[in-house]
């Protein structure tokens, strides 16, 4: 089907749109296509679910193939948490002169990702109020320190080219030592798809690429879309800086905080997501309609152990909101 994919275990599809060049093209796009991968899933007895984890599932069975059983034997009993995660991807557009900035800025917006948590719990327990970053974030690839977190700013382009070099050589060295075929290793992988971090500059694509939020409900993500497309945007005419710890975008300028604050703000948007008050104002000073968003995460006690069943209700519960968005979703004027 086109603009869906299988991904590499069994219950996860991937949707994804072409390149759009308004916010009102993009909506168009992926709700059509979330459409016609529902309905299809309808034919077979199947439901889109919009967590950006299973709540409740013990194991998730992956497909076979090079790419994931190279990152099974050298993450070990890890990739089980790879497994379970589910999330959203955003590109923009690389702009010649201030490509560096474009990565600042997304690096500077990552705790926007508490605006649209969807999930809290792993097997049953509660985790975070962002389950699927603790998951990839911290327990996935807690073994390699270039791996899952997010990156500081770059101060020049030919920097990232030396991170990711870097990377996919710990990686391959880590291979080795797992008794991964080289030839094999070097076929699967290579240095940009090595890498597996919040933001990423894609030269294959010519984009930035922000993979900080859950999957969530398409008004959600499509909301936040525009209101990150707004701030790139402004990249290009405003004075970007890094200064202090506050941070916060104007008409001309965009102060993103020290990277170790952001770190700060990050870990809240983690642990708390928008039940922390930090976390709330920051989002609004980096332009954010905060009190628009009502996370998924939010309808769930997290510290509540949630059974089979419960988890099973859940899920049909968000498959119905999901199915109620997306029919209601094109009546919105775009952003």
């Amino acid at each position: 089907m086109e603009g869906a994919e299988r991904e590499f275990v069994k219950p996860l599809v991937e949707i994804k749109t072409t390149p759009c060049e308004s916010s009102a093209e993009l909506r168009e796009e992926l709700l059509e296509r979330i459409r016609a991968v529902a309905k299809q899933a309808e034919n077979v007895d199947k439901r889109l679910v919009p967590l950006a984890t299973p709540l409740n599932t013990e194991t998730v069975e992956q497909l076979e193939s090079d790419r994931t059983q190279i990152q099974q034997e050298i993450l070990g009993s890890d990739f089980q948490y790879v497994r379970h995660c589910a999330g959203t991807h955003i590109h923009f557009e690389q702009q010649p002169g201030c490509t560096c900035e474009q990565f600042n800025t997304l690096v500077a917006l990552d705790p926007a990702l508490a605006l649209v948590n969807s999930a809290q719990h792993f097997r049953g327990h509660g985790l975070a109020a962002g389950a699927r970053s603790q998951l990839y974030r911290r327990l996935a690839y807690r073994e390699f320190d270039r791996q899952g977190r997010l990156w500081p700013y770059l101060d020049r382009l030919d920097a990232w080219d030396e991170r990711i070099e870097a990377c996919y050589e710990a990686f391959f060295e880590r291979a080795l030592e797992a008794g991964v075929d080289p030839v094999q290793f070097e076929t699967a992988f290579d240095p940009e798809s090595a890498v597996w971090t919040p933001v990423q500059l894609r030269d294959t694509f010519g984009t930035v690429e922000w993979r900080s939020p859950d999957t969530a409900l398409p008004s959600d993500i499509l909301r936040l879309a525009d209101t990150m497309a707004e701030i790139v945007e402004q990249v290009r005419t405003a004075e970007v800086q890094i200064a202090g710890e506050t941070g916060g975008v104007g008409t001309d300028e965009i102060v993103l905080p020290e990277f170790r604050a952001i770190r700060e703000y990050v870990d809240e948007a983690v642990e708390s997501g928008l039940a922390s008050p930090v976390v709330r104002a920051y989002l609004n000073r980096m332009g954010f309609d905060v009190a628009a968003y009502e996370p998924i995460c939010r309808e769930f006690d997290i510290g509540h152990h949630l059974s089979e069943q419960e988890a099973r209700e859940r899920r049909l519960e968000h498959a119905a909101a999901l199915h109620e968005d997306v029919s209601r979703t094109p009546s919105l004027e775009a952003g």
